[in-house]
């Protein structure tokens, strides 16, 4: 059965996949360093543009992990910073706008919405995929280093249904870099569908 979508329209909030790959996928390495991002000579490549939209950070158990052993918490700025973790964690050392949260991808964007956050930046290799998964990611940019790893923590992961996207664009960098940007199609919350057929079929009534 063909599963329904929908674009991010008023009143949802946007969410934002931004990160950089190797050339095969990786996002980091097993050891969750990822040195081979850094490419001599590169430049900017749009990101401080695009967190300038985000207004609030949804950061992986494993990548505030990260951040934390290396002290980039101010890289955020005043942004308002949500780790998801079912497990307690100690954020009273961390300098920043942050506070955990737990639950499902879709129960965590109910979350924010309520609070009026209008455009929600993911980052993490499971968050990210968790988020695809459930349909909730609105626009996805990947830069592509050009080096080879093997293996290491892909951002792309098994998906239980296609998920179509519409190419932006995609341009290159000094360093060999190559960033695409795609519009992903959310998909429809069960139970919509049918709540809008009902409503196109009673206006039809109405008008006959």
């Amino acid at each position: 059965m063909a599963t329904r979508i929908l674009s991010t329209s008023k009143g949802h909030m946007r969410v934002s996949v931004f990160c950089g790959t190797s050339v095969d996928g990786f996002l980091a390495r097993p050891d969750d360093t990822f040195d081979f991002l850094d490419t001599p000579g590169a430049g900017p490549h749009g990101f401080t543009q695009f967190f300038n939209t985000v207004d609030v950070v949804v950061l992986g158990r494993r990548t505030f992990e990260v951040v934390r052993n290396l002290g980039h918490f101010g890289l955020y700025g005043k942004k308002q910073i949500v780790v998801l973790s079912s497990k307690p964690l100690d954020l009273s050392s961390i300098k920043a706008r942050i506070e955990q949260m737990s639950g499902t991808p879709q129960e965590i964007v109910r979350q924010l919405e309520k609070r009026r956050f209008k455009h929600a930046y993911v980052d993490g290799g499971i968050t990210i995929q968790q988020f695809l998964a459930a349909g909730l990611v609105d626009r996805i940019t990947v830069t592509r280093v050009p080096v080879l790893i093997g293996r290491g923590i892909p951002l792309f992961g098994p998906l239980p249904h296609d998920i179509h996207l519409r190419h932006v664009a995609t341009r290159s960098y000094k360093g060999g870099l190559v960033q695409s940007k795609y519009q992903a199609k959310r998909l429809e919350p069960r139970g919509i569908s049918s709540k809008r057929r009902l409503v196109r079929s009673g206006k039809r009534m109405r008008t006959k």
